[in-house]
């Protein structure tokens, strides 16, 4: 007859099994909570300050997603009678993927920007004159021609960077490239102004020679420096 003892034995093997593996599975996500989880960092440099995230992947590849802005400019002068007030805007949030090619910190940056860039120049009639195209208009406080100068909602970028590969503790970054997107030109007239027969011919002639110089602007350039955190959770 098999003893008290064996018995004991025989029973208690498949628990201990049972707690073996449950331990085993319990200790997983230890094992996991010690992979990098990301970084945090602060950006500088042109065309203004953000925040951002990024997630290693592998030593090869990682995600990432920033905003990026600059306060409104605002900047208003009269001349002849005529008041000019400027106003620019940018703001940008971008989600990239960097590759490091030699699994360094040197990478290639590729990504799509969701952005609010652009200028608004306002000319507003005091009784002064104000020349569009070939014809000088008189104009009173009324009066008026506001350009609108906006890049695409959405664009395109491509560049090179130092830095967000996997690793711990301080991080310094760089980033070097370009939104690739051309810029859109209208303009609005009112007031008295607006009537005018001739103005929109002579509007015309005013934003070709404007398309002609911001058309040829087809990036807004990238040059940034950041500074971050990758910490383990």
């Amino acid at each position: 007859m098999q003893s008290t003892l064996s018995l004991l034995r025989t029973r208690l093997r498949p628990a201990a099994l049972a707690l073996l593996t449950a331990g085993t599975l319990a200790a997983a996500p230890s094992a996991q909570a010690l992979e990098l989880n990301g970084e945090f960092y602060a950006i500088a440099g042109v065309p203004g300050v953000g925040l951002g995230y990024a997630r290693p992947l592998n030593s090869r590849f990682t995600v990432r997603a920033d905003l990026l802005m600059l306060n409104n400019r605002d900047r208003t002068t009269t001349e002849d009678g005529i008041q000019y007030h400027s106003t620019a805007r940018l703001q940008r949030m971008a989600l990239f993927g960097d590759w490091f090619p030699f699994e360094g910190s040197f990478r290639l940056t590729g990504g799509v920007s969701s952005n609010s860039i652009g200028m608004t120049l306002d000319a507003s009639g005091a009784g002064g004159s104000l020349t569009i195209g070939e014809k000088t208009y008189t104009t009173t406080a009324a009066d008026g021609v506001e350009v609108q100068i906006k890049y695409p909602s959405a664009t395109p970028y491509l560049g090179i960077g130092w830095g967000h590969q996997l690793n711990s503790g301080w991080r310094l970054s760089a980033d070097l490239g370009a939104l690739i997107g051309r810029a859109k030109v209208t303009a609005t007239a009112r007031g008295a102004l607006a009537s005018e027969a001739d103005l929109q011919a002579n509007l015309d002639r005013e934003l070709a020679e404007l398309r002609n110089g911001v058309g040829r602007i087809r990036a807004i350039p990238q040059i940034t420096i950041s500074i971050g955190y990758s910490f383990w959770i």
